[in-house]
């Protein structure tokens, strides 16, 4: 949902290293046509072309229609224009509340990957996207989430700055994994709605349960008494136990603890009951791109 769904520390291991990324960084801005810049709303920040283009192009299962949506572009374009003028941080009257901000941050961070991946295609995954020639020794999925630069409140900065130094700094609450999507098929889905101040608590949990019981990110063998988890839960693990564990006095909290909280009823009584033998285990990450867009799928 970037380092957005993999860790990025090798990236920056030397100082020529980071040199070489400020060099290299792609930087993707505002089309400002064929609509004019859109003014900050009087009193609040308005998702409303946002909800037109999910509405548009994205069906019930998060796939994203990348082929009709590069021919429509006017819905995506002035939702861009709307953040690259606008964030929490340049105009913070827009955003009140904590609620507002994330809402507003998990929002951007959506939009402008559904936007990466515009830019670059046809596209089968995000990792289709190189780093730059020079540094073609990096991670694959580099080159989009870490070279590519958009622009949030007059910031440039990459989807993996936004998801690590903005999102995972400043909020404690680890439900938005389950909100971010990285345009992959083993990303959480894409809902069909923005993210809303006022539904926040709502949304983000119905996006946890959805995500913890669906069979593609978290499954249990009975047999091998082994719970099968999304790669989301070891890469981000620390995020969901710095959570479990805030201000209670119990540490021994591990991430089962944070499954069973959103597992459904039957599977749920078959981990507790295994749990003093429960091996854990990761699912391979499925990089491809989450497309719903009937040529590109009849290309397969």
């Amino acid at each position: 949902m970037t380092g957005p769904r993999q860790t990025y520390r090798s990236l920056l291991f030397t100082s020529f290293f980071l040199l070489m990324l400020v060099a290299g960084c792609t930087s993707i801005r505002p089309e400002l046509h064929p609509e004019p810049a859109v003014p900050a709303p009087p009193a609040h920040f308005d998702y409303q072309s946002y909800q037109k283009m999910l509405t548009s192009f994205v069906d019930h299962r998060g796939g994203v229609n990348y082929a009709e949506l590069v021919r429509n572009r006017g819905d995506m374009e002035q939702f861009y224009r709307q953040i690259a003028a606008h964030s929490p941080d340049s105009h913070p009257n827009l955003f009140t509340d904590e609620k507002a901000q994330l809402a507003y941050w998990i929002n951007s961070y959506n939009l402008t990957t559904i936007r990466g991946v515009v830019q670059h295609y046809p596209i089968s995954s995000v990792e289709d996207v190189p780093p730059p020639v020079l540094l073609f020794f990096l991670p694959r999925k580099s080159g989009f989430f870490f070279f590519q630069r958009f622009t949030y409140g007059g910031v440039e900065t990459s989807l993996y700055y936004l998801e690590n130094q903005v999102i995972r700094k400043r909020f404690v609450d680890p439900r938005y994994h389950f909100a971010l999507n990285c345009a992959s098929k083993s990303c959480p889905e894409l809902p069909r709605e923005p993210f809303y101040p006022d539904r926040l608590d709502e949304q983000l949990d119905r996006e946890a349960a959805n995500f913890i019981n669906d069979k593609r990110h978290v499954q249990y063998d009975a047999g091998s008494k082994t719970l099968y988890l999304s790669s989301i839960f070891d890469w981000y693990e620390s995020d969901f136990i710095s959570w479990l564990r805030a201000g209670k006095p119990v540490q021994n909290k591990v991430i089962v603890d944070y499954i069973l909280l959103y597992l459904e009823e039957q599977t749920a009584r078959l981990v507790k009951h295994d749990r003093g033998e429960l091996n854990i285990a990761y699912l391979p990450y499925d990089w491809g791109l989450n497309d719903a867009s009937s040529d590109h799928n009849s290309e397969k």
